[in-house]
């Protein structure tokens, strides 16, 4: 019973999550398209068998549909939810309907109804990041060591006390919260600190630790440290325009971070154990909402964005393969040719299918 129970308190969890995300993603589209001048024939949360909709005034279906995995924004003239063109139809409508397709509208206002997706959900991470920062305030540490623990890569470089560290490799460190972020890719690779020691400029050059935490949710994660902690962290009041100053350099954080990650696990020099497919994205979903509401609002930030930034990659079938047929374009002067647009879009789905396979079995086999 107490099985059924979790199993069903983390798909309805899962459900609720990742409807959040999809809908902000699919707003994104849908209001530029309007905008624009499109219109709008349905717009999906899930994919499949339609289970609750309406129609509004303009005509268009809102619907929830049964498998929760998605959604889309079909547009007047698309054949499918993928958004590729309908020809057959269009060859067949008026002028006056062709005007409010989206195929026939100028090439800077499809890319920009593209981009509008991905761009709403790293709005919504900096939306949610700039209430945390308004409701518990902004740590203010500078990126001083206070203290250094025993047997610690820090400590075997000859960090001490007091020393301001100013950049790690090519990046400027402005906080110490920029620390953890600079070295959560360094698997087992040494790192150069550029550090002001009172009047002097040193380069120290360490290799971070490996260890094993709890990441809040009781799931045990494996993260790089040094072995440095912040002597005073308080929390100030700040204004909105530094609240989003600040969750905009986090969210850019959190979006390199993630590109260094994938890059790792391209070239081999990290394992794929990590990537988490529907199963484990609806697990953590269930814990988080076992929590708190503000855990929930963290785990929909970071999948935000994420799913923002992944829907950028130049592949057929995403957001950011129909830029990419779009640049094409705008350089050669004429559209892709049908075929290879098919062709494309064909890749992407099998690309698309086959990671879902292994992160769902990557899923399993971590359930089992």
């Amino acid at each position: 019973m107490d099985v059924a129970l979790h199993f069903f308190h983390s798909l309805w969890s899962f459900f609720i999550v990742l409807s959040v995300i999809v809908f902000s993603h699919e707003f994104g589209h849908y209001i530029i398209a309007k905008w624009c001048g499109v219109k709008i024939v349905a717009f999906s949360i899930g994919f499949g068998k339609e289970l609750v909709g309406w129609n509004d005034k303009s005509g268009t279906r809102w619907k929830i549909a049964a498998l929760p995995l998605g959604g889309y924004v079909k547009m007047f003239g698309d054949a499918s939810a993928a958004s590729n063109t309908d020809e057959d139809a269009i060859e067949q409508m008026s002028e006056e309907e062709k005007k409010v397709t989206f195929h026939h509208k100028p090439l800077y206002k499809k890319a920009a109804i593209v981009a509008a997706g991905p761009i709403a959900n790293f709005i919504l991470t900096i939306l949610i990041f700039t209430y945390f920062i308004m409701t518990v305030g902004l740590p203010s540490a500078e990126p001083i060591v206070g203290q250094i623990m025993p047997g610690s890569p820090a400590q075997t470089a000859g960090l001490r006390p007091g020393d301001r560290i100013t950049k790690i490799n090519e990046d400027v460190v402005t906080s110490f919260n920029d620390i953890p972020y600079l070295i959560s890719t360094n698997l087992g690779t040494p790192v150069t600190l550029l550090v002001q020691r009172e009047t002097k400029e040193l380069t120290i050059t360490l290799t971070p630790k490996e260890v094993e935490d709890d990441d809040g949710l009781g799931n045990k994660i494996k993260h790089p440290v040094i072995g440095i902690k912040s002597s005073d962290i308080k929390y100030n009041e700040v204004g909105l325009v530094r609240a989003l100053g600040e969750s905009v350099h986090r969210t850019y954080m959190l979006c390199t971070s993630t590109l260094k990650v994938i890059g790792q696990m391209v070239t081999g020099k990290r394992g794929a154990a990590d990537m988490k497919g529907p199963i484990g994205i609806a697990q953590l979903s269930g814990q988080a909402t076992g929590k708190d509401f503000n855990t929930v609002l963290w785990l929909i930030a970071m999948l935000s964005a994420n799913l923002g930034l992944v829907n950028l990659f130049p592949i057929p079938v995403l957001d950011g393969g129909h830029l990419a047929y779009y640049a094409a374009e705008a350089v050669s002067g004429r559209p892709l040719a049908q075929k290879v647009q098919e062709y494309g879009f064909k890749l992407g789905f099998v690309i698309l299918f086959t990671l879902m396979t292994f992160t769902i079995l990557n899923d399993l086999g971590k359930l089992f």
